[in-house]
């Protein structure tokens, strides 16, 4: 009897332990997968920036709107990380607009506020 109670025990844990593992190692993956996200745009806004020094739009145009087609695959919903992407929405409106000095101001208010998450 004392056989089945110990062998019962041990399929009961390793059970537990078999349904817990998953899920931990799934958190893992996402966790990396955002890490990486968050890594992408801060590349490409960076290179937004530099885009924008040098008054090439058409170029800055592209990076932020590769910047923001990442952010978007991000499931975040932090406050951190909306108010991250209402910023994101602001500076490509001035980099379409043309204005260097707003657009260099609202990357590097986004790229900070990216590096923060």
């Amino acid at each position: 009897m004392k056989v089945f109670k110990y062998a019962s025990a041990l399929v009961i844990f390793a059970s537990a332990l078999i349904m817990v593992s998953p899920s931990v190692y799934a958190q893992d993956a996402q966790a990396a997968s955002s890490a990486s996200a968050v890594s992408s745009i801060v590349t490409n806004l960076e290179s937004t920036l530099v885009e924008v020094t040098k008054s090439d739009f058409a170029a800055a145009t592209i990076k932020v709107k590769a910047a923001r087609n990442s952010a978007e695959t991000l499931a975040d919903t932090s406050p951190a990380f909306k108010k991250a992407y209402a910023s994101l929405i602001q500076a490509q409106i001035q980099v379409k607009n043309g204005n260097v000095e707003k657009a260099t101001t609202e990357l590097n208010k986004v790229i900070a506020l990216y590096k923060a998450l």
